[in-house]
């Protein structure tokens, strides 16, 4: 190892430090803090993280559900290519068309969810990564239960499976499943970001479905931890196991009384979200060229602040606008991260598009630097995949307000007022992730 490597190294574990340091700072009863739930979650973190990524047994296992889920892209495909034809089909023609390519996968990856949980797959599966939370960690079921199915549903569905419980959550219970919804993101956007991060390449595809998935594992325990840091447990907790707390009479009411049903569910919530994201990025894209604007035409231009900032930035910007204000603002983050000096500015952009817009534009933004090469390490590119993966942004607070507070009107106003702290917390969980991970990082870059 190089001096260079190793002051890299340096920073990262710095970086570990701090933010989990400020977690602790930010905690509303430090004295209460559980170490052990704090231990062994960061264990459990690097645990998963050597298991996925390096354990032959397991990282086959991973590749194996990897493969999956390019596979669900090219099963999206043919029925968007039924409808669109060659706006799909003839990719080196038309490109890579958002609308077209990406969305469609959402629809198909919702409705394949639904049939999987209508099968009791997911579940199954859900309850095992539950019941090692539980072990290792000691926190309740039904927080170990919700924790676990945030990796593979979203945010507003994952209540559902603890929906008999929600009135009996402690704060602290009902503080780590808004972090732990936070932290990581739903299999249905997943397949999504496969798409357009690996293009119409299967090599690329199955690398970022592999990094993506890994990603939203490994930050479940962390979501736990810095919601335990940042609200410890302060009552007498229900300790039932993850396997008692059964979600079976959930699953029938969410998913459907047959397999047709549970189909055209899964179908209308994809389309649902589909058409969430497509008028989210709508109006985001157009709100941040807006915003452009003005900063360029303003103070740009009246202060002289286009020209130095592209001095300053050698061309990575040529304009005082809303990407280089995040990349300037976030750029400690991205160096406690261990990214390369060349590449901060522009990975600290990401990191600020994620958590003022949504992790959805911060991946779009991703793959166009990568289709332009302006990313010159690949170091950044991974450390970038994981940072991002989760839902900490600012639209979730509202969304989880009125998603879990349509399930328990009666602690919305505690929801709310959690909401800032549980954005922090989540934004902590993903970073430490992407930390874990720039450690390993020389053994994952080809």
């Amino acid at each position: 190892m190089d001096w260079e490597e190793g002051f890299r190294w340096l920073r990262v574990l710095l970086g570990f430090v701090v933010l989990y340091g400020l977690a602790w700072v930010l905690s509303e009863d430090r004295r209460r803090v559980s170490w052990r739930v704090v231990v062994w979650g960061i264990v459990l973190q690097f645990g998963l993280a050597g298991l996925v990524l390096f354990m032959p047994g397991v990282q086959h296992v991973f590749s194996v559900v990897a493969q999956f889920f390019v596979k669900v892209f090219e099963f999206a495909r043919e029925g968007a290519e039924f409808l669109f034809g060659a706006l799909v089909a003839e990719t080196d023609r038309f490109g890579f068309i958002f609308a077209f390519q990406a969305l469609p996968t959402i629809v198909f990856f919702s409705a394949l969810s639904a049939l999987l949980f209508y099968l009791g797959v997911l579940p199954w599966v859900i309850r095992q990564f539950a019941r090692l939370m539980q072990w290792t960690m000691r926190i309740s079921g039904r927080e170990a239960l919700a924790s676990a199915a945030n990796v593979f549903v979203g945010q507003t569905e994952a209540p559902l499976l603890i929906r008999p419980y929600l009135d009996q959550l402690t704060r602290s219970e009902l503080f780590c499943l808004m972090v732990s919804g936070m932290s990581t993101i739903a299999g249905s956007v997943l397949a999504a970001y496969v798409g357009f991060l690996g293009g119409d390449d299967p090599a690329q595809q199955l690398f970022f479905a592999r990094h993506l998935l890994s990603a939203s594992v490994i930050s479940a325990p962390a979501a736990v931890v810095m919601a335990k840091l940042m609200i410890p447990e302060r009552e007498e907790v229900f300790r039932g196991s993850a396997k008692s707390e059964s979600v079976r009479s959930v699953e029938a009411v969410r998913m459907g009384r047959n397999l047709l049903e549970a189909l055209a569910r899964g179908t209308h919530d994809g389309i649902r979200l589909a058409v969430n994201v497509a008028g989210m990025l709508i109006a985001f894209i157009a709100l941040v060229a807006m915003v452009n604007y003005l900063l360029e035409e303003g103070p740009g231009r009246w202060f002289h602040l286009n020209d130095l900032v592209t001095r300053w930035t050698q061309n990575q910007y040529t304009a005082f606008n809303f990407q280089s204000v995040m990349g300037f603002c976030m750029m400690p983050v991205a160096w406690l991260l261990g990214v390369p000096t060349s590449d901060l500015l522009l990975v600290g952009q990401l990191i600020g598009e994620k958590t003022i817009l949504n992790e959805f534009y911060a991946y779009v933004s991703l793959a166009r630097m990568r289709e332009m090469g302006l990313l010159t390490d690949p170091y950044s590119v991974l450390v970038a995949v994981y940072a991002l993966c989760g839902f900490s942004n600012i639209a979730s607070i509202g969304i989880q307000i009125g998603g879990i507070g349509a399930l328990v009107p009666e602690r919305r106003y505690e929801l709310a007022q959690m909401g800032w702290y549980a954005l922090i917390a989540s934004t902590l969980a993903c970073l430490s992730t992407a930390c874990v991970v720039s450690l390993l990082a020389p053994w994952l870059v080809p």
